[in-house]
């Protein structure tokens, strides 16, 4: 009995040995993110080295075995594997975040800093880079961070988290036309992100302080020209706006805004957003979208029983909301 049982076993474990061999670096790699996914990071690591093995230069899985590390939050580990691989020729833009990630984790500033600034020289166009940098110069209380965001949307225009913090930004400062306009790109690229609901309730509050403080009469060339359209478009509402700002009355003011936009300024200023708010208009879907926007998040109660009577206009929206992804063409920057 015991010797059946022993070549049981042996068998096994040849049949094991065999599997594993017979597998590509390609697929263990994915059975190793599926690990990470479900949080068992050991056998994560046990299937990675396995991969390793198979293809010793496999950049792809270095950054597996190193994120493994960083979700452990082992950040020594972590660096320790990806650094070697910064200098490559294949190093891509992930490779310098994952590093920047462990070392903001060690509290080391300088060195991610310096990485940061290192990955951005070799990547100009990564959007997530900027980002990261101007995260950790804002912890920092540099307000240079504003910088690197905006130079984010500029040459990364796609990346969605530098629209969320530069809404953030100048939504406490003076200037509420861009926590309007990066505010609405982001939601609309997140709509169902977590962020989302905070920047719908600063988009509320961003218009609510436009038409409140702004001084639409005075001519101020410092906010730049297509600012200055924005806002002289804008003041051709401010009647509609002295009843309160609501859902009911934006929908009023950009359905307007929207004509004048396109009557004055579309040909000199192509905006993907202007467009896309065109689009809802003409296509009979921009009352159930600025609900959307607003309805949430000025008076949920409200919303609801708005969707109770418009339930056909409500799923209209919806579908058509779930059924593409917002995308910002290069070009269309204006700050």
């Amino acid at each position: 009995m015991k010797s059946i049982r022993k070549a049981i076993f042996i068998a096994a474990l040849l049949f094991s040995i065999q599997y594993c061999s017979a597998q590509t670096a390609k697929e263990l790699q994915e059975t190793a993110r599926s690990f990470m996914q479900q949080g068992d990071f050991t056998n994560a690591f046990i299937v990675l080295n396995r991969a390793s093995i198979l293809d010793p230069k496999n950049i792809e899985i270095t950054k597996d075995l190193a994120l493994n590390y960083f979700f452990q939050k082992n950040y020594t580990r972590a660096l320790e594997e990806i650094k070697p691989v910064l200098d490559r020729e294949d190093a891509d833009d992930q490779c310098y975040q994952i590093a920047g990630n462990c070392y903001k984790q060690l509290e080391q500033t300088k060195e991610c800093e310096k990485l940061y600034k290192k990955g951005i020289k070799k990547f100009p166009q990564s959007g997530s880079l900027y980002n990261d940098l101007g995260e950790l110069q804002w912890a920092q209380k540099n307000y240079e961070a504003i910088k690197q965001w905006e130079k984010g949307i500029e040459t990364d225009p796609n990346f969605s988290k530098n629209y969320y913090n530069a809404c953030k930004y100048y939504y406490f400062t003076t200037d509420k036309v861009w926590s309007i306009l990066y505010g609405e790109v982001f939601v609309n690229m997140e709509p169902q992100g977590k962020a989302t609901p905070e920047i719908k309730s600063i988009l509320l509050e961003s218009y609510k302080k436009l038409f409140a403080e702004t001084d639409f009469n005075k001519e101020n060339k410092e906010t730049g020209k297509f600012t200055e359209a924005f806002l002289q478009t804008m003041k051709k509402q401010t009647l509609v706006a002295s009843g309160g700002i609501n859902p009911e009355t934006l929908i009023m003011i950009r359905t307007r805004f929207i004509l004048d936009w396109f009557h004055d300024y579309a040909a000199k200023y192509p905006s993907r957003l202007f467009e896309y708010q065109r689009q809802l208009l003409q296509e009979g879907m921009f009352d159930a979208y600025n609900q959307w926007l607003f309805g949430t998040v000025q008076n949920l109660a409200a919303y609801q029983n708005w969707i109770t009577t418009h339930s056909s206009d409500y799923n209209e929206f919806s579908r058509f909301q779930k059924g593409r992804i917002y995308k910002v063409p290069p070009g269309q920057y204006y700050r």
